[in-house]
C-alpha cells in the first residue's frame, strides 16, 4: 500500500478574508481523498496564532479553532525541521508536512508572506510563489505589470494614505478631473471586495477613501466601466492553460463584499455567453497575465468586456481565488471538464513540481565545469 501524502491545510489568518478562508478550507478538507491523503488541519488565528487540534479527528476548520485540546504551533524556517514544530509538547517535536496548501486569502496569505516561509522551510506548496503573491496582491503594481505585457487596464490612479491625510482636497479634486464619477475606490492589497467602495460625486469619493484608508496605506481610484464582468481560471506552471470563462451577474449595484458571501443575491453565468473570438482573447489574455506575475499553480483573472465595443480589459489577477467547490475558480474547471476533487490533486502535483525545479536552483557559488 502507497504511504499517504502528508498535506497541511493552513486557513484563517491575520486578514479581512478570514471568515472567507474558513469556508474555503472546509471545501479542501472534505474534498481531500482519505485513502491518499494524510490531512493535518492548522488554524490561524485573527491574531497570528497557530494552532492544531489535539483530536485529529477533528478536521474542519471552526472545530480546530475552538477545540478544547488545541495545541499551537509553527512552520520555523529552517528546512532541516521539515514541517510543523509543535511548541506545546514536552519535548518539541516535528510534524512532517510532505506538502502544504495554504488556503489564505489576502494579507500575511496570499501577499507572498507565507510563500516565503515556506520556501524558507523547504516545505512544497499549492499556488504562486513569492514574486507573483506579492505582485498579484498590489493592485497598483499588478496593473503596471499588465501594462508592460500589453493588456489593457481601465484608466487609474493612486496614492498613498499620508498623502491623502495631508492634502485630502488636492486628491479629490484631481480625481474628479482625470477620472470622473463614477468611479471604484479599492486598497491596493486586499481581496474579496474588502473595502471597495463605488462614488458617484465628491463627498461618496472622500468617504470611500475614509475607508479603503482603513485597510492599507496604498489607495486605488480606478474609472468606472460599463462592461460585462467576466472570470477565467488558470492551472499550471511553466504552460498554463485558461478554463471556459464565466460571468457575474451582480446582485448589487457592483460585486461586493455582500453580493459575494452574504446576501448571496448574485448569479453566475458560466460558460459565459461569449462569442468564440472573445473567448479566445480572454483566455489567452488571462495566460498572458499570469506569466505576467510569473504564476504558478493556479489564478482566476477577472476581466470587463466593455458593452458596445466589446473591448475586453483586465481588472485583475487573484492568485488565491475562493476555493469553495461552488466558487467561480473551480466551477469554471468544471465546466471545462476537471472535477473539484482532481483539482486539488492536479494542484498537490504541481506544487510538488514546482518545488523540484527551485531545488534546482544552486544557493551557493560554484565555479563552472
Amino acid at each position: 500500500m502507497a504511504k499517504k501524502i502528508t498535506v497541511g491545510v493552513i486557513f484563517g489568518g491575520r486578514s479581512g478574508e478570514h471568515e472567507v478562508s474558513l469556508r474555503s478550507a472546509e471545501s479542501v478538507i472534505n474534498a481531500l481523498d482519505k485513502a491518499k491523503y494524510e490531512i493535518v488541519p492548522i488554524g490561524i488565528t485573527p491574531t497570528g496564532k497557530w494552532l492544531i487540534a489535539g483530536d485529529a479527528k477533528q478536521l474542519l476548520p471552526q472545530a480546530v479553532l475552538s477545540s478544547a485540546n488545541k495545541q499551537q504551533v509553527a512552520i520555523v524556517a529552517d528546512p532541516t525541521r521539515k514541517g510543523l514544530l509543535n511548541l506545546d509538547a514536552a519535548s518539541l517535536k516535528n510534524k512532517k508536512l510532505d506538502v502544504v496548501i495554504p488556503v489564505l486569502h489576502g494579507t500575511f496569505g496570499e501577499d507572498g508572506t507565507i510563500q516565503g516561509l515556506l520556501e524558507m522551510a523547504a516545505v512544497p506548496y499549492v499556488g504562486c510563489g513569492v514574486l507573483a503573491s506579492a505582485t498579484g496582491m498590489d493592485k497598483i503594481v499588478m496593473k503596471q505589470l499588465f501594462t508592460q505585457s500589453g493588456l489593457t487596464v481601465c484608466k487609474y490612479e493612486w496614492f498613498l494614505r499620508s498623502q491623502w491625510e495631508a492634502t485630502p482636497d488636492k486628491i479629490i479634486n484631481h480625481l474628479a478631473k482625470s477620472l470622473g464619477f463614477p468611479c471604484f475606490v479599492k486598497p491596493a492589497n486586499l481581496g474579496s471586495s474588502v473595502g471597495v467602495s463605488k462614488a458617484d460625486e465628491r463627498n461618496e469619493l472622500r468617504e470611500a477613501i475614509h475607508d479603503a484608508a482603513r485597510y492599507d496605506r496604498r489607495i486605488l481610484v480606478e474609472e468606472a466601466v460599463n462592461g460585462r464582468e467576466i472570470e477565467v481560471s488558470v492551472l499550471g506552471n511553466d504552460n498554463p492553460v485558461a478554463s471556459l470563462p464565466g460571468e457575474i451577474i451582480s446582485g448589487h449595484e457592483f460585486y461586493d463584499y455582500e453580493d459575494k458571501y452574504i446576501d448571496n443575491k448574485s448569479r453566475t453565468d458560466i460558460p459565459a455567453k461569449l462569442s468564440k473570438k472573445v473567448t479566445k482573447q480572454i483566455q489567452e489574455n488571462a495566460v498572458r497575465a499570469f506569466r505576467a506575475i510569473d504564476g504558478s499553480g493556479l489564478s482566476r483573472v477577472d476581466f470587463f468586456v466593455e458593452r458596445g465595443t466589446n473591448r475586453v480589459i483586465i481588472n485583475e489577477i487573484n492568485t488565491m481565488p475562493g476555493f469553495t467547490s461552488i466558487s467561480m475558480y473551480a466551477k469554471m474547471w468544471q465546466a471545462s471538464g476537471i472535477s473539484y476533487s482532481e483539482l486539488i490533486d492536479r494542484l498537490i502535483e504541481l506544487a510538488f513540481e514546482r518545488h523540484a525545479d527551485r531545488a534546482r536552483n544552486l544557493t551557493s557559488y560554484q565555479p563552472r565545469a
